[in-house]
């Protein structure tokens, strides 16, 4: 089971970025994946979940809008698309995924920096 992150590098603020999460291992379709970020110095926030069931979607507030998550069941692959970026964006962002029998199963990917300069 692997779970490879790509896609982040430097933008200036209101820049774009597109962050793909490749699976492998398992199906990310019956899965429930999450986008999080962690800014240096601070914890791991979520900053959004997209369910297996009807693939339900669940924002952090200050990306609501900004940000979109999507699949590609064909490529096994999650996306972040980020928007209309700030500097308070910049942070490592990593994909997880639950999996397996009663999604009792989680792994993560190895993370991809992103920095939003001004």
């Amino acid at each position: 089971v692997q779970l490879v992150e790509s896609g982040g590098g430097s933008v200036q603020l209101g820049g774009l970025l597109r962050l793909p999460c490749a699976a492998s291992g398992f199906t990310s379709s019956s899965s429930v994946m999450t986008w999080y970020l962690q800014a240096p110095g601070k914890g791991r926030d979520l900053v959004v979940t997209i369910s297996n069931v009807a693939s339900r979607t669940n924002y952090a507030d200050p990306v609501k809008v900004r940000f979109t998550i999507s699949r590609d069941n064909a490529k096994n692959t999650v996306y972040l698309q980020m928007n209309s970026l700030k500097p308070e964006d910049t942070a490592v962002y990593y994909c997880s995924a639950m999996t397996g029998y009663q999604l009792s199963q989680r792994y993560w990917g190895q993370g991809t920096q992103v920095t939003v300069s001004s």
